[in-house]
């Protein structure tokens, strides 16, 4: 693989990291603050999420140090703060659907180097296409949350 490719899927990689990062913390603290009527599945919910967030950072850690041979980020992006209910639901749903988008291209292009990831490939499209499919059932489970509150 040549060393462009790879220097470019750590990047890509260490982003959707710290996204992650930041994803947990999020789920987390908004946890914390959810009050009123029907807030317990709310509250357990936004903690399982949390989990599959703290999973998927694994992931991500584990691609970019032991198939790319990079240095997994340490750093975390940006967190968006929640009042209400229907605020972290909204906050969060959004973010989920920006991480399938992020996430997407990120397999686009480990598809497209696909001859160049002889060792790596299918590990990585794996790891990458479970994450989104997560993604993808935390976007249908805040739906379903949106009509509890």
């Amino acid at each position: 693989m040549s060393s462009k490719a790879k220097e470019e899927l750590i990047k890509l990689l260490n982003k959707a990291l710290e996204l992650e990062h930041a994803a947990y913390v999020q789920y987390l603290s908004h946890a914390e603050i959810v009050d009123g009527l029907n807030c317990e599945p709310i509250i357990e919910r936004l903690k399982e999420i949390a989990s599959d967030e703290a999973k998927h950072q694994e992931k991500f850690r584990t691609l970019i140090g032991d198939y790319l041979g990079g240095v997994p980020s340490t750093g975390i992006a940006e967190t968006k703060p929640a009042k209400t209910v229907q605020e972290i639901l909204e906050v969060n749903l959004k973010d989920e659907k920006d991480a399938v988008d992020y996430y997407t291209e990120i397999l686009k292009k480990i598809v497209q180097e696909k001859d160049n990831l002889r060792y790596e490939y299918f590990t990585l499209e794996h790891e990458v296409r479970h994450v989104i499919m997560d993604e993808q059932e935390h976007i249908a489970e805040l739906k379903r949350l949106m009509a509890l509150k």
